[in-house]
């Protein structure tokens, strides 16, 4: 009777191992992974190993997603850089109206936008060659100031963060660019 709990959570370890290995969410395959360690820890109580399980329960499985989850947390962000103060009053519900459309397609991507201002354009865009952020927002000077809507360029160094906004974000609001910083270091 006992080796048949033996027979189902050792075929329950290759199927978890499985599953976290095809999770497309971060946060599902550090749910899995925790249930993984979990299931490691139950197989080496079972078989008489208690300090290993024991470690494995700690480290393997409590510290470990601990750390991942910190990992994952901080990695699954886009820094986007802003001048303060450069919009007037009638141009902010444009600007919030971008801001609220590049918040909806990174959601789709289990990403989070985070603001970061800067004092001056020059400063902006040194903070873009140095990788302190992922992109740079800015009000089009190109652009016809005769519309009705004032156009934003967005610029980014990031070329899958381009490719996944570009078809997404409306060209009426931001006109994107990806700016290769390798090429400007050499």
């Amino acid at each position: 009777m006992n080796d048949i709990y033996v027979y189902v959570i050792a075929a329950l370890l290759p199927l978890s191992a499985a599953l976290v290995v095809l999770q497309v969410n971060p946060y599902h395959a550090l749910v899995i992974r925790g249930i993984l360690g979990a299931l490691a820890a139950l197989t080496y109580t079972m078989f008489g190993a208690a300090d290993v399980a024991l470690t494995e329960a700690l480290v393997g499985t409590m510290l470990a997603i601990t750390l991942y989850g910190v990992a994952v947390r901080s990695s699954m962000v886009m820094r986007l850089g802003i001048v303060e103060n450069q919009t007037t009053e009638a141009d902010k519900t444009n600007f919030q109206k971008l801001i609220d459309g590049l918040r909806t397609v990174l959601n789709k991507h289990h990403l989070r936008l985070e603001l970061v201002s800067y004092a001056d354009q020059q400063d902006l865009q040194q903070a873009l060659l140095n990788q302190e952020i992922h992109g740079t927002c800015e009000p089009d000077l190109e652009s016809d100031r005769n519309l009705t809507e004032q156009p934003y360029h967005t610029v980014t160094r990031v070329q899958r963060l381009y490719e996944i906004m570009k078809p997404e974000i409306s060209s009426s609001v931001t006109r994107f660019t990806y700016l290769d910083t390798k090429e400007k270091q050499s």
